[in-house]
């Protein structure tokens, strides 16, 4: 209970008001900080998936109730089943994985990357998507969390 105290503090604190010395900025994040939050049915799976596929760094981590990782500043609340987070809405609506809305990871060496994802045996959504303003793709994480993968047009 205290650990998720903690986190609440360092990752929620002083959202509501002006003050960029809360808790959240002693870690390194300030109350005008963005963070997404994925549920997800395992924490430790999705910890891999990011940080070993995706390279993200795992930031901290609450037993098998919830991590955070982040890439630049890109910080993502991995809350599992347990966590306070995942905890149904008071109408009864359960919060799950899944959905359309997504986090856009910007690459450089997108060919190498779809291919160590495809190897890796990543879900793809949609081939690769080619525009005015580069190419992308939508694959998932182990839950079925959307992430897209966009390398910007060269002009």
């Amino acid at each position: 209970m205290k650990i998720i105290l903690i986190l609440v503090m360092l990752f929620l604190g002083g959202c509501m008001s002006d003050d960029t010395k809360s808790p959240s900025a002693a870690a390194g994040l300030a109350a005008t900080s963005a963070v997404v939050r994925y549920q997800v049915t395992d924490v430790d799976r999705a910890v891999r998936f990011y940080t070993e596929r995706l390279g993200f760094a795992l930031d901290l981590q609450a037993g098998t109730e919830l991590a955070a990782v982040s890439r630049g500043d890109l910080h993502l609340l991995l809350s599992g089943p347990g966590s306070s987070g995942a905890r149904p809405m008071p109408d009864g609506r359960a919060q799950v994985a899944g959905g359309w809305n997504r986090v856009v990871l910007y690459v450089d060496d997108f060919a190498a990357i779809i291919d160590r994802l495809r190897a890796a045996g990543t879900p793809f959504r949609n081939d690769i998507e080619h525009g005015t303003g580069g190419a992308q793709v939508q694959i998932e994480d182990p839950d079925g969390n959307p992430v897209e993968l966009h390398e910007a047009s060269e002009g």
